[in-house]
């Protein structure tokens, strides 16, 4: 339970033995290993957990085939170490919440016998990289049995496909249960609250941060032993704020997606488009009932509008349509994501698209340690590097990590069944469906239970707050409640996903969602009808900058 009020006392009257700035996937694992460590750990966030780059990335836990090739191709042993790392930590994930992620198989199109033999290839020397964490071993497969498991895949031209399996996952619900697995361990974690400046004692070393809170606007000193920057894109401006000479060490890749209704024909594997006019990497992967579409590593930099443009948007289904039967027409796109992915400047200057996404913890002149670089899959050792890094410069002595074999917080154990069982025991106790109970499991794990029980004094909450869409009225009250969701957007976005299955419908419930908020956060109405519109018209720009029409104020009625 984290209750935002009383953190917030703690954090200005309290001392801690580090700060960790940015509630991201490399933050928030950070705070929990150090709070595991014994270190007394406060998490910051300047939005909310995980509101970047850690909830718009591609859904993958993966080492990365890109890298692999890149490794082969340029006898590159960094992107070979980085992929032999990011496939033990794949094993970790998957592991640590299985709830919370799944094995997905995916499909590589092939039009030649060479195509087909590079590619099985690759795949294989993947698998061997993998060793006892292989998921399964990848396979080529024939036309006919290609198009008996794909059946939407374009068939001019195609000779086979090559099958690989990776792992998938929940980012944003990831990275809550990281923020929660450090609130249960003893951790203070404060979202909404940015850090204004530092102060610093006569050797210039980093002793408070000054930082605000969002909702007040009031200011106050967070004291702690050390600092950890884990702000991702933002780190630069971070080291700024410590050290107004520190040089720029990022490069800003971004990562744009759109989501479409999932077609019945196109199956349960994901579709890899291993080149594109570019040269760049595509994905069209089935997630939460949507066909996710997207790629990264296009140059860019704070400035830009973290918006997916129409020509951004025309780009992906052009080159989706050359590997699928049916035609996707703009008009059915529902939702879409842009992200910036920080990447470690290198002594010279290729494309983003070819650096690879390690990472690198700097100490600054002001003993600022910062984790720079890296990517979702390899977020725990980033984390327990940078713990290190906090106890050589706190005691000279770095103490075990045990986030290898922690499970996080809400974590169930792996089901061969997807929780069915477990679903239907959950319904019949609460009187509810099995599909909303899996789906509550899925998401909350172990909390499921807490969340049906919100509903014992108001059987409403167990109603879908819109229909064709699993999310029920309990998960609201249950993520302000218990998990610090403060804004329409931490609810519909971060906590419950509606956002991303269709911008549409978010606003559609938004009215619903505004008024539980209000009961649970005595919001006046004048307020409540403000967090209404800041939605709307935050989604309308979402809409507008893709050249989409706007969602009409009747539909809010």
């Amino acid at each position: 339970m984290m209750r935002r009020s009383e953190t917030l006392h703690r954090a200005a009257n309290s001392s801690y033995d580090v700060c960790v700035i940015g509630g991201g996937a490399t933050g928030s694992g950070s705070a929990l290993d150090a709070q595991l460590r014994g270190l007394k750990t406060l998490l910051i966030d300047a939005g909310d957990f995980g509101s970047g780059t850690s909830s718009a990335s591609t859904k993958l836990i993966h080492g990365g085939l890109r890298y692999l090739q890149q490794a082969v191709m340029e006898f590159d042993i960094g992107h070979y170490r980085l992929v032999r790392q990011a496939l033990r930590e794949r094993c970790l994930m998957m592991r640590n919440a299985p709830n919370l992620v799944r094995t997905r198989q995916f499909v590589i199109p092939c039009f030649g016998l060479v195509e087909a033999v590079y590619y099985e290839l690759g795949s294989k020397l993947y698998d061997w990289l993998s060793g006892k964490a292989s998921l399964s071993p990848s396979l080529r497969m024939s036309r006919a049995n290609s198009l008996a498991m794909m059946p939407g895949l374009a068939r001019e031209g195609l000779k086979g496909t090559v099958v690989y399996s990776d792992g998938q996952f929940d980012d944003a619900r990831y990275n809550l249960s990281l923020v929660m697995s450090c609130a249960a361990a003893g951790g203070d974690t404060l979202n909404h609250t940015s850090v204004l400046g530092f102060e610093k004692d006569p050797q210039a070393r980093l002793v408070a941060a000054v930082v605000q809170d969002a909702e007040s606007k009031e200011s106050f000193r967070v004291t702690a032993k050390a600092f950890v920057n884990a702000t991702g894109p933002f780190s630069d401006r971070l080291r700024r704020l410590a050290d107004a000479g520190a040089p720029e060490r990022l490069r800003l890749s971004r990562g744009v997606h759109i989501l479409l209704p999932l077609p019945e024909d196109f199956g349960d594997h994901a579709l890899l488009i291993p080149k594109t006019d570019d040269k760049r990497l595509m994905f069209a992967i089935p997630w939460q009932g949507r066909l996710l579409v997207g790629t990264t590593e296009t140059e860019s930099d704070l400035s830009d509008p973290m918006m997916v443009t129409r020509q951004e948007a025309e780009y992906l289904l052009r080159h989706l349509g050359r590997y699928l039967s049916r035609k996707f027409q703009f008009s059915d796109i529902v939702s879409a994501m842009a992200g910036l992915r920080p990447l470690v400047r290198s002594a010279d200057e290729r494309d983003t698209k070819n650096i690879a996404r390690d990472y690198e913890i700097e100490v600054g002149r002001s003993d600022l340690i910062s984790v720079l670089g890296g990517k979702w899959t390899v977020y725990r050792a980033m984390a327990e590097d940078a713990v290190n890094a906090v106890q050589r410069l706190l005691t000279g002595r770095v103490t075990a990590c045990v986030t290898r074999a922690h499970p996080l917080f809400g974590s169930l154990p792996p089901s061969e069944s997807g929780y069915a069982c477990e679903a239907n025991a959950l319904a019949k106790a609460y009187g509810t469906t099995p599909e909303t109970a899996r789906h509550l499991l899925q998401k909350f794990g172990t909390c499921a239970g807490r969340v049906l029980e919100l509903a014992g004094d108001d059987r409403c909450l167990l109603s879908p707050l819109a229909e064709g869409a699993p999310q029920i009225g309990a998960e609201v009250v249950y993520s302000i409640r218990e998990e610090m969701a403060s804004s329409i957007e931490d609810v519909l976005s971060r906590r419950l996903g509606l956002q991303y299955f269709d911008w549409r419908l978010a606003v559609r419930v938004a009215p619903a969602v505004a008024r539980m908020m209000a009961r649970e956060l005595e919001w006046d109405s004048a307020r409540e009808r403000d967090e209404i519109d800041t939605y709307t018209e935050r989604i309308n720009r979402l809409l507008e900058t893709l050249g989409m029409d706007s969602v009409r104020a009747e539909t809010m009625s």
